[in-house]
């Protein structure tokens, strides 16, 4: 469990289910994430999670303030926070097809709710693929 723990950032995106991932990144996703992105091929580069690589990564040279900010508060995620939920986790349009930062909230509850474990092995995959392929439904939140 130490690894999920490890592989989910402090503010709720589960690392080990992202596409570029190291363990997850293959030649075909590389393709299609250059595609998606418009960036060569050979730019899109493994990652092993924002910890371990301190919020650094080629989609994100500068850091990341959310990372910081836990760290300088000293909790492990942000809904240990007590300003929580912030601007920093706060949802918008611009690219929500393309990246799962709107699902954030939702899954920092979902930990707080049930454990990190058992989000981690139970939820976090079906929650990042409903975000992508789901409907939503007013008045009824997302279909399958």
């Amino acid at each position: 469990m130490e690894d999920k723990k490890v592989l989910t950032a402090p503010c709720g995106l589960d690392c080990f289910n992202c596409l570029i991932h190291e363990r997850n990144l293959t030649d075909e996703i590389a393709a299609m994430v250059s595609a998606m992105l418009k960036i060569p091929k050979e730019a899109v580069e493994p990652c092993k999670g924002c910890r371990q690589q301190d919020g650094r990564h080629f989609h994100l040279p500068e850091g990341c303030a959310t990372l910081d900010c836990v760290k300088a508060k000293g909790v492990e995620l942000c809904s240990d926070c007590n300003d929580f939920p912030c601007a920093y986790l706060a949802p918008v349009a611009d690219l929500a097809d393309q990246r799962p930062h709107n699902m954030k909230v939702y899954n920092l509850c979902r930990i707080k709710k049930v454990g990190l474990e058992r989000w981690a092995e139970e939820e976090a995959g079906q929650i990042r693929k409903r975000y992508f392929t789901g409907k939503f439904i007013v008045g009824k939140g997302q279909a399958d």
